[in-house]
């Protein structure tokens, strides 16, 4: 059975290079590139596609997440693996809870991508070792991790909005978000936005510039 494939990443060079190395695979059949998150979700909706490669980050539009939250919403739908450089929890948890059937860093070597590809096309799940080891440390210690609303605000907040920008991003109320902002940086041992997001930072739990 041939498993076809959707990649949608934002540079062309990289759709290139992973369509080169899928191509070499005799079950695998390239059948649509989308170069932005939305074209994906069409695409994803309107042909026969068995399982997307997601990239996470497309420039100014909508994330990956969002995408594959669209596509794994549709009956029916296509399995999405991600396949991303990013590898912190808030990353991994959105797109898990998204409904990804897989994680995977875009430095695998060419047979793990291709099992990753068969395995969420089998329907079960496909993580990078590295994505399971961050997951299962986080089931180990569940009271000191933060939640993944925690993170959506951690990363807005080294994104430099403010807690009233923050809660109108997130519609939460501007008290909701101080909440979570005393809870985080009591997970985390500091006492200021700054040391949050300097602790999250070299913990990859969100990212940093």
């Amino acid at each position: 059975m041939t498993i076809r494939l959707l990649l949608a990443d934002d540079h062309p060079v990289v759709r290139a290079g992973l369509r080169a190395v899928l191509d070499t695979e005799p079950d695998f059949a390239v059948v649509a590139e989308a170069a932005t998150a939305e074209r994906a979700v069409e695409l994803a909706a309107s042909g026969p596609v068995d399982v997307v490669l997601m990239d996470l980050q497309f420039g100014p539009g909508m994330h990956g997440s969002a995408a594959t939250a669209l596509i794994t919403a549709r009956p029916g739908a296509p399995r999405v693996l991600v396949l991303t450089t990013y590898d912190t929890d808030a990353d991994i948890l959105a797109a898990v809870e998204a409904g990804a059937s897989g994680y995977l860093l875009k430095d695998a070597p060419p047979e793990e991508l291709a099992a990753a590809v068969r395995t969420a096309a089998a329907g079960q799940s496909a993580l990078a070792p590295a994505v399971a080891l961050r997951l299962m440390d986080r089931m180990r210690t569940p009271a000191e991790a933060l939640t993944k609303r925690e993170l959506e605000v951690l990363q807005l907040v080294a994104d430099g909005l403010s807690n009233q920008q923050i809660s109108k991003k997130l519609f939460l109320s501007q008290a909701t978000v101080k909440s979570h902002l005393v809870h985080i940086y009591a997970k985390l041992g500091v006492d200021s936005r700054t040391s949050a997001v300097a602790a999250a930072g070299s913990r990859r739990l969100i990212r940093t510039r």
